[in-house]
């Protein structure tokens, strides 16, 4: 912008405004552009890499038809009444794809024998893309009537979702504890649970009853499974609802079953990967793992209480070289109030083994790692059933050298060009004010 003699003090001012306004922005905005060259964005995924997609969620709802799902207490309602309203919402809510089955107990046989009346348990819808009509017809038809097998409907619910990758669920409806025992459906339980089948058992109790709330809380422990009471019609659908929602977080990959050694030598080789054991009170569960000199070993467990265990318990994770010496070990510990202990270590043939042979030029590096697992529990379970289930994740990765002292990294560079930029900014603001001044007071 030019100015002629006709330029009085406030267009001098409006030009020195635009000027410094010009100049101000031309200082921000280029360190600022050059930030965003210096300063790497987050990269994109690549759109062709392809997705893993998980298989859709398998479920298998059993519901017991015994005689005793003729109560009337639920809001002056029949538990089977209230049952069914909850079924036909919950089966019009299914995300399509959804694989459901229905599984009933006690619906059939109508007569006084035992025998005949605890092997009463049938599937009225096969495990299958959802058919909304053909389900909600089969409830609708169902009648309080016989027995409660719960153990033996367990078990039929497992073979109706079969096997594969992804978590399957049972989820068990039921007013009343099992008439049937044998088998008790709490070591029904703990055998699905024994087989690595990554089957999940969640039980909701229509009663508010105290042997019942045991049993189905029992039952549910074993599996990894939730217990729940519902007293409304309204809770009944909304927890059915949450569980089968639930279902769509399946995993994709079962944990390897494998079966521990009783002492290092000839205990099961393995790779990194995620594996399912299970370990009995007081046992020793060995492993071996290959590591070399330039390897990091990286090992945690998780071991599930799917029981009523003594207060006061631990769980103890050792790697330890071939010939016995102990190389780092991990623990972890409750008292009463744990579903879960998990523990972990970190081990590299690196590292100085403070207990090496002083006479030797350095410490004796493995070619095996020998892992175990050991549990100070004591239970009044029998001491045949299964051992406590638990998870064992190994990885080894490349020996990585102890992280340096804390530092800004990239962002010295960040801070050296914010310091410049500012106070170029700086010096060039008090230049043009004082210019400005000057100016003003001349004309």
């Amino acid at each position: 912008m030019r100015c002629g003699a006709v330029c009085g003090p406030a267009a001098v001012s409006k030009i020195i405004a635009v000027s410094t306004s010009r100049w101000l922005r031309t200082i921000l905005i280029g360190p600022t552009v050059a930030l965003s060259t210096i300063i790497p964005t987050a990269a994109h995924a690549d759109e062709n890499e392809p997705v893993e997609t998980a298989a859709p969620p398998r479920v298998e709802l059993v519901l017991d038809v015994s005689g005793s799902m003729r109560a009337a207490d639920i809001d002056g309602r029949t538990r089977i009444s209230v049952a069914q309203q909850a079924f036909n919402e919950v089966v019009d809510a299914l995300p399509d794809g959804t694989e459901l089955g229905i599984r009933v107990l006690g619906a059939t046989y109508q007569g006084k024998d035992k025998a005949k009346g605890c092997t009463d348990t049938q599937q009225i819808v096969p495990v299958a893309p959802v058919d909304r009509a053909a389900a909600k017809a089969a409830i609708a038809a169902l009648r309080p009537t016989g027995f409660t097998p719960v153990g033996l409907a367990l078990r039929g619910a497992a073979q109706d979702l079969g096997t594969g990758e992804a978590t399957r669920r049972i989820i068990l409806i039921t007013d009343g504890e099992d008439t049937c025992a044998p088998p008790d459906p709490c070591d029904v339980a703990r055998e699905l649970a024994a087989k690595g089948t990554h089957l999940v058992v969640d039980t909701l109790g229509l009663a508010p009853d105290d042997k019942v709330r045991r049993q189905l809380l029992c039952i549910a422990a074993a599996t990894g499974g939730t217990y729940a009471s519902a007293q409304t019609p309204a809770e009944l659908t909304h927890r059915i609802q949450q569980l089968v929602d639930r279902a769509k977080d399946s995993t994709v990959k079962t944990p390897a079953l494998v079966a521990g050694g009783k002492e290092c030598a000839g205990a099961p080789l393995l790779s990194p990967g995620v594996y399912t054991d299970r370990e009995k009170i007081s046992e020793h569960r060995w492993y071996r793992v290959p590591v070399r000199e330039d390897q990091e070993l990286r090992a945690s467990v998780s071991i599930a209480l799917d029981r009523q265990v003594n207060r006061d318990y631990g769980v103890l994770l050792r790697a330890t070289a071939a010939d016995g010496r102990e190389l780092v070990r991990g623990t972890d510990a409750g008292s009463g109030r744990t579903d879960v202990l998990s523990t972990g270590l970190r081990w590299s043939a690196l590292e100085p083994d403070v207990e090496s042979d002083p006479s030797t030029d350095g410490p004796t590096t493995p070619t095996h790692v020998c892992l175990v697992i050991s549990n100070s529990f004591a239970s009044s379970t029998a001491s045949d059933a299964p051992g406590l289930p638990f998870e064992l994740t190994i990885d080894v990765v490349a020996t990585s050298p102890a992280p340096d002292a804390p530092g800004l990294g990239r962002g010295w560079l960040l801070l050296l060009v914010l310091t410049v930029a500012g106070l170029l900014t700086g010096a060039l603001a008090g230049w043009l004010t004082r210019w400005w001044v000057a100016t003003w007071r001349t004309n």
